[in-house]
Order: structure tokens, then sequence, then C-alpha cells
């Protein structure tokens, strides 16, 4: 890593912030953290949702649709949550600005990290090709992305 500082999706970190509560450790990512390699943080409870909570799905799009407004984040409630997730995203983004991050690992599949591949909105298990808000927002920022999966884009 060249002493630069990679942000990373929280529960790679081994906390306990995704919707159903759990984490999802990655041993790496961890490793990472814990050498101040990686700075972790959580998009949704950033922007205020709690732990746990409803899964959510990015309705009519991906992450760059969200971000551009002609796409929105449902709980499988249907509420609409995406005022949280742009604000979580945002603040992921200016988490990565402030240590100077160029990388960002986080966590597949997901409406705010997902990377090339998101579930398609309907909460049946379908995956789409596209990008979670957090993912979208950080490519935007020029941050290269890589899931668990090790799938990097930029």
């Amino acid at each position: 890593m060249d002493g630069e500082v990679t942000l990373v999706s929280a529960c790679l970190a081994g906390q306990p912030c995704r919707y159903d509560g759990r984490a999802r450790p990655d041993e790496a990512v961890i490793a990472d953290v814990r050498a101040g390699r990686a700075v972790p943080a959580c998009a949704e409870q950033l922007g205020g949702m709690s732990t746990p909570r409803p899964p959510a799905e990015i309705v009519d799009g991906d992450g760059d649709d969200v971000l551009d407004g002609t796409a929105r984040v449902e709980t499988i409630d249907g509420e609409d949550v995406t005022a949280e997730f742009v604000a979580g995203a945002q603040a992921v983004a200016d988490i990565a600005a402030e240590h100077g991050a160029t990388h960002a690992v986080l966590q597949a599949r997901s409406p705010s990290c997902g990377c090339g591949v998101v579930y398609d909105g309907t909460h049946s298990g379908e995956l789409v090709v596209g990008d979670g808000v957090v993912a979208a927002l950080l490519k935007r920022r020029g941050l290269t992305i890589t899931s668990v999966r090790g799938q990097s884009q930029r």
C-alpha cells in the first residue's frame, strides 16, 4: 500500500453494523485496520440509520442513478431511505478525503458499498450490474474500488 490509507467497509473490519446487526469480518481488512493502513466507515450508520435495520435495496437503477436523483433506496417495508444513503455516502467520501485515501475495499452487493453488482431492488436476491451509492460516489471522486471478492474498478 506504500503508506497510503485505504477506506474499508466497517463490517469487513469486524464492526457489527450490517442491516442484520452482524459483521462480515475479513481477516486482511482487519489486519490493515489494526496496522493503521485502513480506516473503517459504515455509510448507513453515518447516514443516521439504526442497527439492526430493515434490509434496503436500490430501486430503478444503481448508486449513480441515486446520486443523480433518478433512482431511490427503499427498505423491504417500502420506506424511502434515499436521503440517509446519500448522506452516509457523503460522510464516507469526506472521511476518505480527510485520510487521503485513493482506494476503498467495500462489501460486495450492498446498496451502499456494492462494487459492480448490487441487488435488483425487488428483495428477491436477484443481482444486477451496478454500484452501490458509496461506491458510485467514491468512483466519482477518483478512488479505485475493490470488493472483498477482488473485483477492482475505477
